[in-house]
């Protein structure tokens, strides 16, 4: 082969790869845009530092026949595959082009992701599926089915070893919706993704009913009901941003810590708002998303599940430049109680930042488990157990900060010492107990109460003396199940000072397969 030949040789590389990276036609671009999509490239370049994406198998195509893909066999196979840098950090990636064969799922599609996720962990490093595919290829029948088998048993193999986060920016049915679901975290964005095990139609001829493809599957509904979306945007630019962002609060793999930031918000600064934000009367309402902004590094917090479960609060932020996860009763959404929601959503949290290795920060204002035949019936007796054995078998550094009520059972699952935490705080406006003075003093005192002349004025005495006697600020304290009663303004350096004692905490696992959790 002559020189001459080499370069018509390269020159026709140059050409195939360039028509690869256009797409398959001016016209499915342009129906990708009437859809309100961006294209998968335009996606990649939103997700990845500027020129640091490399793809791998561009060039791969279908073997499939019969009903006509023998005539059809594009470039990429409808999946582009590779790695890249964010912030400086390798990223692996697998994203969707709908323009080619509505993005669905072939023998040839699926290998492609099964490589990149192989070298996803083989290289230790976070995973991004950017979702956008009509699901599995009909006309290659069970080897597609076949291949959505080989993803989720990599979802598995790589769940808690990298980060795995699902990016939905176009439909996703049946099947191919358990591989998010076996993700860390799902991202979605509205009016364009939707997720369903059965669409519209099947609904109707099944059940009747009349729906929509967002009212039966869409952002809103997976980010504010099911809770199967952590994360909900309206634009897929603000999305992508927000992937970039999280990616900065997540370790590449288990073996590493998330990366650490040089704070310029002093860890002594003073809160001295703490105490105005939280009313001493616990029967107030308050924010906790305050009395948080003022614990963190600048403030900032980045919330998990934010619209779903609004009773209690999880997200990861930074305390003297170090990653933590925070968990916090929100007395704005139901008094702060905990329900079944709250208990599936603060357990997988907690799961999660345990996996890699983010320390965890309880914040305690909690009047109990939600009462009611309902709760009951659907088990949040077992839905409560999933938080209480995520925090119980977590071995990252655990501190606890008790507000206000800390009442009943909801008071151990919500990290007490009891339970393992490492360091518990309380400031002086603590009320920990079985139940509340009121609640507890009509039990305990009920066949007096009842005898009284003046049963009201017995009943307020009781309470009284009931709070003074069990529910004072120091009982748990001088009983060591909290280790300081706090100034609230300093507890942004407490925590800092817990955190950095705890840094090279290790507690040795116990030799078995695995526990047995209450799924």
């Amino acid at each position: 082969m002559t020189v001459a030949d080499v370069s018509v040789r390269v020159a026709e590389r140059g050409a195939i790869k360039e028509a690869v990276e256009l797409g398959p036609s001016p016209s499915a671009t342009e129906a990708q845009r009437a859809r309100g999509k961006l294209t998968v490239r335009e996606r990649l370049n939103l997700l990845f530092d500027p020129g640091t994406f490399r793809e791998i198998e561009q060039l791969r195509r279908h073997r499939a026949s019969g009903f006509g893909l023998e005539d059809r066999r594009p470039h990429t196979d409808g999946v582009v595959t590779g790695w890249g840098q964010v912030e400086g950090r390798k990223v692996f990636v697998y994203a969707h082009d709908f323009r080619i064969f509505g993005g669905s799922l072939g023998e040839a599609h699926a290998q492609k992701i099964h490589k990149v996720m192989d070298l996803a962990l083989a290289a230790g490093a976070p995973l991004v599926s950017l979702s956008d595919g009509a699901g599995a290829r009909i006309q290659e029948g069970v080897t597609a089915l076949a291949g959505y088998g080989g993803i989720f048993r990599r979802n598995v193999a790589a769940s808690g070893v990298i980060p795995q986060i699902s990016v939905m920016l176009g439909p996703c049915a049946g099947g191919a919706t358990y591989s998010p679901a076996l993700t860390d975290y799902v991202f979605m964005v509205r009016d364009i993704s939707q997720m369903y095990i059965t669409g519209p139609d099947v609904v109707q001829a099944v059940t009747g009913e009349k729906i929509t493809h967002n009212d039966l599957g869409g952002a809103q509904v997976h980010s504010t009901v099911s809770g199967a979306s952590a994360f909900l945007y309206d634009t897929e630019e603000e999305c992508l941003e927000e992937v970039r962002h999280l990616l900065t609060l997540l370790p590449s793999n288990n073996r590493e810590v998330p990366p650490v930031l040089p704070c310029e918000d002093p860890v002594d600064r003073p809160g001295d708002t703490l105490a105005r934000l939280v009313p001493a009367d616990p029967n107030l309402s308050y924010d906790m998303r305050s009395v948080i902004e003022e614990i963190v590094d600048d403030g900032d917090l980045f919330e998990v599940h934010a619209n779903w479960a609004t009773n209690i609060i999880c997200g990861l932020a930074r305390i003297d430049g170090h990653v933590v996860g925070i968990v916090a009763n929100q007395p704005a959404s139901l008094a702060g109680v905990l329900d079944i929601h709250a208990s599936e959503k603060a357990a997988r949290f907690v799961q999660t930042c345990d996996a890699f290795s983010i320390p965890l920060v309880t914040l305690v204002d909690v009047p109990g488990f939600l009462p009611g035949s309902d709760q009951e019936h659907n088990g949040v007796i077992r839905h409560g157990a999933k938080l209480l054995y995520a925090y119980c078998n977590a071995t990252v550094p655990r501190v606890q900060v008790i507000l206000r009520k800390a009442y009943g059972g909801a008071y151990i699952v919500m990290d007490s010492r009891s339970i393992g935490c490492d360091l518990s705080f309380a400031w002086p406006t603590n009320e920990i107990a079985v139940m509340g003075a009121e609640g507890a003093a009509n039990v305990v005192f009920r066949r007096e109460i009842a005898a009284a002349d003046d049963p009201d004025a017995a009943r307020a005495q009781r309470v009284k003396q009931y709070r003074q006697e069990l529910m004072h600020p120091y009982y748990a304290a001088e009983r060591g199940l909290v280790d300081d009663v706090i100034d609230p303004s300093t507890t942004r350096q407490v925590l800092a000072d817990a955190l950095d004692v705890l840094r090279a905490k290790h507690v040795p696992l116990p030799e078995r397969k695995h526990g047995n959790p209450p799924f």
